[in-house]
């Protein structure tokens, strides 16, 4: 007898719920988010998939504590199967008929560990991305008055901060109130930043696969947490091997190939495009740095050889790729990574 399998189409204030048995659909509700959670508790256990959003993962989680079978399922196959018009229960429909198909690709859900540390990295790059955006605003308008500031933090700050004490460069107590506001807000971003560094910091030395992460050419932080959580969960965790968790992000060059002929174009741009960004300038970190000194290892060795046939950029891309396939490897296959001495 097969199992009551359900089709979840979740949204924030309603959820759609579509199940069937013996691949017959007997039932297509709206649920209140309390009503499904009393539907998940006073089931039996069942194969219940939801559409990969916002609180997919929570739903996973709460799910898989009552002893159901969860999966997570693409957002982007669902809007391929739906056959009609999206509503919220063609939505769901289409959920359940996607898992049925041959072969399908589940995702691979996060841990509330996981989740925590994601949602440090998008404070942490929101609020560099609203620091930079401040800091070119208040220049270009500094400029207007033919002030120039330096590119330094430190300059930056000293030049705001001489010009709020100058009295006789003739603005009014409204501009300078605004450049006092935006100056404070500024360096409130900046602590926020610094503070965001010292948790993901601290959440890396508690992460053990982190920390080997970290032995890799070019790998800090950043590009630590960000591998681990995408390696270890959602889109890239379903891959077999490392080449194509490493396409998968952007970072081997476009194919089209027809009859038999194989074509690459350039790397895609339609990617992972903040990993790809963060192994990139890695990379490019230790590039700097070898081609300054003789290779210590075969992997610099490798490295130097290819940028002098290809350039720091083709040589700092082959590099990223290389990182994701190494770190694909130590996360699934639970090794540690030894560079080889020359």
């Amino acid at each position: 007898m097969n199992k009551l399998r359900i089709g979840v189409d979740l949204a924030h204030k309603l959820i759609q719920v579509c199940s069937s048995t013996n691949n017959k659909v007997h039932s297509n509700n709206e649920m209140t988010l309390q009503q499904f959670s009393e539907y998940l508790v006073s089931l039996s256990s069942s194969t219940i998939i939801f559409e990969a959003c916002a609180s997919a993962n929570y739903w996973h989680q709460f799910a898989t504590s009552l002893g159901h079978n969860s999966l997570l399922i693409s957002a982007r196959l669902v809007m391929s199967v739906r056959q009609s018009q999206k509503t919220d229960k063609n939505d769901a429909l289409a959920v359940l008929q996607a898992s049925l198909l041959p072969d399908v690709h589940f995702i691979t859900a996060k841990s509330i560990n996981e989740q925590q540390a994601q949602s440090m990295l998008k404070l942490r790059e929101h609020s560099v991305k609203q620091k930079v955006a401040l800091k070119n605003q208040l220049t270009g308008l500094l400029r207007e008055f033919n002030i120039s500031s330096g590119r330094s933090i430190s300059q930056f700050v000293g030049t705001i901060q001489d010009t709020l004490e100058d009295a006789e460069n003739g603005f009014c107590d409204a501009f300078r109130k605004m450049l006092k506001v935006s100056l404070d807000l500024y360096l409130t971003l900046t602590e926020a930043i610094a503070t965001y560094d010292l948790a993901l910091a601290k959440w890396v030395d508690e992460t053990p696969s982190c920390k080997k992460l970290m032995r890799l050419e070019g790998v800090g932080i950043l590009n630590a947490i960000h591998l681990f959580i995408n390696l270890s969960s959602g889109e890239l965790a379903r891959f077999k091997a490392g080449k194509d968790a490493a396409a998968c992000i952007g970072l081997t060059p476009t194919q089209h190939s027809s009859g038999g002929k194989v074509s690459l174009g350039r790397i895609s741009r339609r990617r992972n495009t903040t990993l790809r960004s963060l192994l990139i300038t890695g990379a490019m970190a230790v590039i700097q740095q070898v081609v300054k000194r003789e290779p210590k290892t075969s992997k610099e060795r490798w490295l130097k050889a290819l940028i002098e046939r290809r350039g720091k950029k083709c040589a700092a891309v082959a590099l990223a790729n290389k990182t994701v396939r190494t770190a694909f490897s130590l996360i699934n296959n639970k090794t540690e990574y030894k560079a080889v001495l020359l």
